[in-house]
């Protein structure tokens, strides 16, 4: 029998895309997943992937994956905003934790001039950067803050070098004890592009989001821990096409057929993607503030 393979780069998707397969990945394969209702418009999802079977079921590596799903944020609802900011941090914080010491570099990814995959520079804009601070009262640490540095490095097409590389060399030039990357993803259902957040400490592909894997971001390549927070920008035009095709009770075969007859490399993303980039680049920029500088956010 043929499943159906919808692309996304949520966690939480894979495991319900499975589900529709009929498995039911649990800790006896590796995946060990916890819900939480933060309030009545906030929810948290997190799956850990502990070894290798887990990897191979997912096609993740094994780590923590936090999907928080929010509701009101289009909309603006009341306090809605500062909620989801507050609740991110607090996922944060489990993962990179502020101390007198603590050096981050913060890279947004993307294309600025690409509204769907411009949330990683948007968000950075945003972030409290101080790294300057320290080097100008010769400080080796604070209390109320961390000595923070940002990147928005591009893309390869409009800087001509490869992304991963400038990182690696800012790497090098700050060495941070954490990376924290930012960057669009893709989603299978169109819902999520206005609601979800995905947390991970398991680092990230720049252009993943766009259909454009670039060399991984991760503790492997960089030597330091990377923290990837994501938002799902687009969705491929397959997966779609194909699960249209399944609500209309489309054959697989046939579904398939149809594909493989016409060439559907395209990613689509929705009308409001400007306000979506806006929003979510506020919260996210504001949960990494409260986390790296508790004194001056908290």
């Amino acid at each position: 029998m043929i499943f159906l393979k919808y692309r996304t780069d949520l966690a939480v998707e894979g495991v319900e895309n499975l589900e529709e397969t009929g498995a039911r990945p649990g800790e006896k394969d590796g995946i060990i997943m916890e819900k939480e209702e933060i309030d009545e418009d906030i929810r948290v999802t997190t799956i850990d992937i502990v070894n290798m079977k887990g990897e191979a079921m997912l096609g993740k590596p094994r780590g923590r994956y936090v999907t928080m799903e929010i509701d009101g944020i289009i909309d603006e609802k009341e306090g809605i905003f500062d909620r989801a900011a507050k609740a991110l941090a607090a996922q944060l914080s489990k993962l990179i934790k502020h101390h007198y010491h603590l050096k981050v570099l913060v890279v947004g990814l993307g294309n600025e001039k690409v509204t769907p995959d411009s949330l990683g520079p948007h968000t950075v804009s945003k972030v409290k950067i101080t790294s300057h601070l320290f080097k100008i009262f010769n400080c080796e640490g604070d209390e109320e803050m961390s000595n923070v540095s940002g990147l928005a490095p591009g893309v390869t097409a409009t800087t001509g070098m490869e992304t991963a590389e400038l990182i690696e060399k800012a790497v090098e030039m700050t060495q941070p004890d954490a990376v924290i990357a930012i960057d669009s993803l893709a989603a299978r259902n169109i819902d999520r592009v206005s609601t979800t957040i995905q947390l991970s400490d398991t680092g990230i592909s720049p252009g993943a989001g766009m259909g454009n894997m670039r060399k991984k971001l991760n503790e492997e390549t960089l030597g330091v821990k990377v923290i990837a927070i994501g938002v799902p920008t687009v969705i491929d035009s397959r997966t779609l096409i194909l699960e249209a095709m399944e609500q209309l009770k489309i054959p697989e075969e046939k579904a398939y057929r149809y594909m493989d007859s016409r060439e559907f490399d395209m990613v689509v993303t929705s009308t409001d993607i400007d306000l979506v980039i806006q929003s979510f680049s506020d919260i996210i920029a504001r949960a990494v503030n409260i986390t790296l500088h508790p004194g001056i956010y908290s």
